[in-house]
C-alpha cells in the first residue's frame, strides 16, 4: 500500500513509520522536519498552505495519515489561535487535498481528551459530547477536527477514520509530556512537580502498541469509523512520579496548584478496536517506563 504519513518526523509519526516499512508498505514522511529513518521517502510540507499542501500530497496515495498537530495543552492554552489554526485548519488543508488528488482515505489522530466533553465517566466511541463541556481549546480543535472528517465524509465521498489516542509515552517522547518531564527532572536531581493532588488518571499508552494501532486502522473495516486506542489500565499522576522514583532513586514529588481546564481522566472502552481491528495493548506501564528510561540514558545528552 502506498502511505503517507503527514506529520511522520515526530514521537508517534516516526514510530508508526517503523511499522509501515517492517509491515512493507510504501511510505513518505511529510513533515519540516526530516524524519528519523534515513531509508524513507521525505517531502517538506507546509499544512497552512492549501496549495502546497495539495501538490505535496500527489502521487497516487492508497492512506494519508494525520498526525501534524499542536498536541502540548501548556502550549494550546498560551497560544489558543495558534492550535486552532494548526489542529483545525491544517486538518481541513489535508483533507481538501486528499480530496482534489482522489486519495482514498485520511487516517487522523485525535485524542481521547475529547471525552472531557461528555457526561459520563465510562466512555465509548459513541458516548455524546456536549459543547457546553469544553473546558480546553485543545478538546475544541481536535472534536472540530473530527467533524471536518465527517463533513468532507458527507458531502465529498472523502473517506476516513478517526483515532483517539490514550496518552503516549515512549523512546522518541517530546520533553512536554509528563513521563518525558518526570525522568528529564530525575536524571538532572530536580523534584517531580504534580499539578493537583496527582488523582488525576490517564491510561497511558507505550508508543509502540499505539503504533501498531495505527497500522491495524488501515483495514477496510476502518473506513469512516472512529476507535479508541488507549492503554490497558487506569494510571494516576501520582503513580508516574512514584514509578519514575521506583526505576530511578531516590528524588523528591511535590505538588502545585491544578492546571487550568486539566483533563481528570475517563474510563475509556478499547473493545471496538480489539473487536473490529484485532488490537489491544500489551505493554504494561511499568515496563514501558523501563524502558523510556533505558533509551532515555543513551539517546538524551
Amino acid at each position: 500500500m502506498n502511505v503517507g504519513v503527514v506529520g511522520g518526523s515526530g514521537f508517534i509519526g516516526s514510530h508508526l513509520v517503523d511499522k509501515l516499512l517492517k509491515r512493507g508498505h510504501d511510505v513518505t514522511v511529510f513533515d519540516i522536519m526530516k524524519p528519523h529513518q534515513n531509508d524513507v521517502r521525505y517531502i517538506y510540507i507546509d499544512i497552512m498552505d492549501l496549495s502546497k499542501t495539495t501538490v505535496a500530497l500527489t502521487g497516487y496515495y492508497d492512506v494519508i495519515y494525520m498526525l501534524a498537530a499542536m498536541a502540548n495543552v501548556n502550549d494550546v492554552h498560551r497560544n489558543p489561535v495558534q492550535a486552532a489554526e494548526v489542529n483545525v485548519l491544517g486538518v481541513a488543508n489535508v483533507l481538501e487535498a486528499a480530496h482534489r488528488n482522489e486519495i482514498d482515505r485520511v487516517i487522523l489522530a485525535s485524542t481521547v481528551w475529547v471525552y472531557g466533553a461528555a457526561l459520563e465517566k465510562e466512555v465509548h466511541e459513541n458516548t455524546p459530547l456536549l459543547p457546553s463541556k469544553m473546558d480546553h481549546v485543545y478538546t475544541s480543535t481536535k472534536i472540530a477536527a473530527e467533524l471536518y472528517c465527517h463533513g468532507y465524509h458527507n458531502l465529498y465521498g472523502q473517506n476516513f477514520t478517526i483515532l483517539r489516542y490514550g496518552i503516549p509515552y515512549g523512546p522518541r517522547a517530546r520533553g512536554g509530556s509528563v513521563i518525558a518531564a518526570f525522568v528529564k527532572n530525575a536524571m538532572e536531581g530536580k523534584p517531580l512537580t504534580i499539578h493537583g493532588d496527582g488523582s488525576q488518571y490517564r491510561n497511558f499508552i507505550y508508543v509502540e502498541d499505539l503504533a501498531e494501532g495505527n497500522v491495524a486502522a488501515l483495514k477496510d473495516i476502518a473506513k469512516n469509523k472512529t476507535y479508541n486506542l488507549e492503554g490497558m489500565r487506569k494510571v494516576t499522576v501520582k503513580e508516574v512520579a512514584e514509578t519514575v522514583k521506583k526505576l530511578m532513586g531516590d528524588v523528591k514529588i511535590e505538588y502545585k496548584e491544578a492546571r487550568p481546564g486539566d483533563f481528570e481522566g475517563k474510563i475509556v472502552s478499547n473493545a471496538k478496536s480489539k473487536s473490529e481491528l484485532g488490537w489491544e495493548p500489551k505493554v504494561d506501564f511499568e515496563e514501558g517506563v523501563k524502558r523510556y528510561i533505558d533509551w532515555y540514558k543513551e539517546n538524551v545528552k
